[in-house]
């Protein structure tokens, strides 16, 4: 029997890595033979740098970047083995989670860093990079990413602008640089809301990174002149892109600066881990995350797997932690079944603490139903 495992991480207690490891040893409690393959997996979010990085057989590399408010940090990313494609998360230099709550100002916050990692991988000699843009803690559409790599945006006095979301308002003139290498960049974005207005960067998501509704206003009129601006200096009509407001108009300064694509993360990464090859002579597909939620059902990584596997007949089962959806939302998203870890009251703490065994055990379980109610599965 075939197993191919392609779990996300669980978040707070295992990485994919770890889940896949647990879910094949439980399996071989039941089947000791069995062949497995372990496809650790990402959706575009935390943790899709170091995945697509081991799968390039690459390497991780920690770099001193700026933070979102300019302090001095170290960095990570991921080039393959050949050199030619990085990896980064921008959440790696200006996510929120690098701030404390009152540090928490969209229109003080900045891109820069994640401009410096880009920066810092093309000095390495990459010319494509695959750009992860979900947690941040910004507002300003890219514009500090731009300033790392050389654009100038001058105010209508002649003056060069601080990069950061308060200054959008500001730009008079957007100067490119000379000489900047022809790159391709693949940015993984599940959100769709515009650049600007209602459901934009500004309404939608800066009140979760520190705005207040005078900050909201304010960033919103800077992203709608900057998005004005290009249109009339540069002829690109960009703002309403679908994920154009993505990290704080990022989507947009990606789509802009960089000359981007935007795609499903679930999608980049699972045609980077050449997910469908992969399913050749596969009876079954083990999954799971953290949480089996109603974003599960919207299309991320366990829905993505299901579609894959649905076309080929290969039955899918996902191990989660938490799991919140009915039995008719697992089979709406093509899930055969889907199971908590937990089988016994305990806390959070505990739950956590016990994550690796509750995968472990839950496999070794499952493995052993399907060998008792499906002989023609077994005896292959």
């Amino acid at each position: 029997m075939k197993f191919l495992l392609a779990p996300d991480k669980f978040r707070g207690s295992l990485t994919a890595e770890e889940v896949c490891s647990a879910m094949a040893e439980g399996i071989r409690l039941v089947l000791p033979a069995a062949d497995i393959i372990m496809l650790p997996m990402a959706d575009g979010g935390e943790g899709t740098a170091e995945i697509l990085t081991f799968d390039a057989n690459g390497t991780m590399l920690t770099t001193p970047v700026a933070d979102p408010l300019g302090k001095n940090i170290q960095a990570t990313y991921g080039i393959s083995a050949d050199g030619a494609t990085a990896f980064i998360e921008m959440a790696s230099a200006s996510g929120l989670r690098l701030l404390e709550p009152h540090e928490r100002n969209p229109c003080l916050t900045s891109t820069f860093g994640t401009g410096q990692l880009i920066l810092e991988a093309i000095q390495r000699g990459a010319t494509r990079i695959i750009l992860g843009i979900g947690g941040s803690a910004t507002t300003d559409a890219g514009m500090g990413m731009a300033t790392a790599l050389g654009w100038q945006f001058w105010d209508a006095e002649g003056q060069l602008l601080e990069p950061n979301g308060k200054n959008l308002i500001k730009i008079h003139k957007i100067v490119r640089p000379t000489n900047f290498p022809q790159i391709q960049v693949e940015v993984a974005c599940d959100v769709t809301a515009p650049l600007y207005g209602i459901g934009g960067a500004a309404q939608l998501y800066a009140p979760q990174k520190g705005a207040t509704p005078e900050m909201v206003a304010q960033l919103d009129k800077g992203l709608k002149h900057l998005a004005d601006l290009v249109k009339k200096d540069f002829g690109l009509d960009l703002a309403h892109v679908p994920g154009a407001g993505a990290a704080g108009g990022l989507g947009f300064g990606a789509l802009f600066f960089l000359g981007a694509t935007l795609k499903e993360g679930v999608k980049i990464v699972m045609e980077q881990t050449h997910f469908a090859e992969k399913l050749e002579g596969v009876n079954w597909i083990f999954t799971g995350e953290g949480k089996i939620d109603e974003q599960t059902l919207q299309g991320k990584l366990i829905a993505g797997i299901a579609n894959a596997a649905q076309s080929r007949g290969i039955p899918v089962v996902a191990l989660c932690g938490a799991l919140l959806v009915s039995p008719e939302d697992i089979r709406r998203i093509g899930l055969s079944y889907a199971t908590s870890i937990i089988n016994r009251p305990m806390t959070l703490d505990e739950a956590i603490a016990n994550a690796y065994n509750g995968v472990k055990d839950a496999s070794q379980q499952l493995t052993h139903l399907f060998c008792k109610t499906s002989k023609r599965l077994f005896q292959k």
